[in-house]
């Protein structure tokens, strides 16, 4: 595997909506290593959004190269982006995105049903991921029967079950009190420390003080790229 987890390189992307051009990126260029644990944050119309759905391969770029693993993401077809975004990007959003009617391990396992990988160790691996993130006594509840901080880790959990290149967390603690906040930046800390690379897109200082690099974004461009320690 590629060194890197991914790579953008003289990244463009403009949209054309009611005959004015906007350039939502330009030329933006940097790499995340395996194993780092990055915060890209900007204002309001930096192009963060934007960067958000390139390099979760939602959207593709208008000009320039994404590197996922070594793999030019522009030269494949959308069926193969379909399965790259399914089984190598860990996705973990603001409003969780549970499924009420499903328990914490039906919830965990949902990535695995949608890519076909469905085999007879998987309730098992959607067990152990459950208590890796702390609900081990919460295996059969379903979301209306937890807190926002547990329901936050049913979706950590979910993000990691196809053991993903790196996990893309969106404003992940944007919904949550300080003190669970707290809790699950410490969750996001403790999988990097065991070798998971994330990439937490935030607005919030506080959040992106827990990360170990800060990449700045303003009007597409990169402001600063800075390791916080």
């Amino acid at each position: 595997m590629d060194q890197y987890a991914f790579r953008v390189e003289n990244l463009h992307r403009t949209y054309y909506m009611k005959g004015e051009t906007v350039h939502a990126l330009r030329g933006v260029s940097f790499d995340v290593r395996n194993g780092e644990y990055i915060a890209i944050m900007g204002p309001s119309g930096s192009g963060k959004s934007t960067l958000l759905n390139v390099l979760g391969c939602l959207d593709r770029p208008t000009q320039g190269k994404y590197l996922l693993a070594g793999q030019d993401v522009a030269q494949i077809n959308d069926y193969q982006l379909s399965r790259i975004r399914g089984q190598r990007i860990g996705f973990v959003f603001q409003s969780y995105n549970l499924l009420q009617q499903l328990n914490v391990v039906e919830n965990i396992k949902v990535p695995l049903q949608y890519q076909g990988l469905i085999g007879r160790d998987a309730n098992a691996k959607c067990r152990e991921l459950a208590e890796l993130v702390g609900l081990g006594s919460r295996l059969y509840h379903r979301p209306t029967e937890l807190s926002g901080g547990q329901q936050q880790r049913v979706a950590i959990a979910r993000s990691l079950v196809n053991d993903p290149y790196f996990v893309l967390a969106d404003e992940a603690t944007g919904n949550l009190d300080s003190k669970t906040t707290e809790e699950v930046l410490d969750l996001f800390e403790s999988l990097n420390q065991n070798g998971k690379t994330i990439v937490m897109i935030t607005h919030e200082d506080e959040v992106a003080e827990r990360a170990k690099r800060v990449i700045r974004l303003r009007d597409g461009m990169i402001e600063s790229d800075e390791l916080n320690r």
